[in-house]
């Protein structure tokens, strides 16, 4: 299975008197890096927030935003009346104020208004109906940015699977054309020896050529390339997205396709061999973004 980094998520929960949303965006990042916004007040669900989200998401940059917007009347300020009556009484006794205002309560209620502690002060305890809608909230965008990302996995599994199908099929020309191309390597070389006007040890012309196409065969190079193909295949298919580990098999099939670059000594051959070496770079492109 292949999963993307790339993922989005929003949920959205209606209270009586609370509308909660969260809403999730993920890129592609090593390691696990996850921002969470949040007014003050819901500070305290933060860190079990952060311990979900790091369970099910793993890695990426996760940008994480819940936001809580009080509605109804329960969001309307409760006036501390007993407050304001002390503020009036205390008011009223100033000889100055009874003098010239003939309708002074109204206009000492005026200045009282701009008085501190006039409302009640709010309950900063949260109801354990709000931390448990938030969690569930949270759970259900967590669960839409996984579904966001399974979707674009299946893209990204189409893709490699038909640039490796492209790799196998360049390696069986590359095999097609590999006993073609050592023949020629021992015709040029013995034209070479035919050209030296020099008498020649053909005996030990034979030792020194077994040892030259020894060193430019490519057969060990082509049996792990083919298995590094396989393998990577299969990793796939694994119920686990393995991105890293896909990520390490695809520098080995790096390495073999070089090496048979350097040994192939031979236009064809190279040509196909940077054919291959275009396609690899396009699946590690890709694979920057897999979980």
């Amino acid at each position: 299975m292949i999963i993307s980094m790339t993922g989005y998520g929003k949920a959205v929960t209606q209270l009586s008197d609370k509308k909660i949303t969260v809403e999730i965006r993920t890129l592609n990042s090593k390691n696990l890096d996850l921002n969470l916004r949040m007014s003050n007040a819901y500070r305290e669900t933060e860190l079990d927030l952060r311990k979900n989200a790091a369970k099910i998401l793993k890695r990426g940059k996760v940008d994480f935003s819940l936001h809580v917007e009080d509605s109804g009347a329960a969001s309307i300020p409760a006036l501390n009346i007993e407050v304001i009556d002390t503020y009036l009484k205390q008011l009223e006794q100033i000889e100055l104020v009874k003098a010239t205002s003939t309708n002074h309560k109204i206009d000492l209620l005026k200045v009282i208004s701009q008085f501190p502690d006039i409302f009640k002060p709010q309950d900063d305890d949260l109801s354990d109906e709000v931390k448990e809608t938030i969690f569930s909230t949270a759970q259900e965008a967590i669960e839409a940015v996984m579904e966001f990302r399974k979707s674009e996995g299946n893209q990204l599994e189409f893709d490699f699977n038909s640039r490796i199908s492209t790799l196998t099929n360049l390696l069986n020309e590359v095999i097609t054309i590999d006993e073609e191309r050592l023949k020629d390597v021992r015709v040029r070389l013995e034209k070479a020896v035919k050209e030296v006007k020099e008498e020649v040890d053909f005996n030990r012309f034979e030792q020194e050529l077994i040892y030259y196409l020894e060193k430019y065969d490519i057969t060990e190079e082509k049996v792990r390339l083919k298995n590094h193909l396989n393998y990577f295949v299969e990793t796939m298919k694994q119920p686990v997205s393995q991105g890293k580990k896909l990520g390490f098999i695809s520098q080995e099939i790096g390495r073999e396709i070089n090496t048979i670059g350097s040994k192939a000594n031979h236009a064809p051959m190279q040509k196909l061999v940077v054919q291959m070496k275009d396609e690899l770079e396009k699946i590690k492109e890709q694979l920057l973004n897999v979980l």
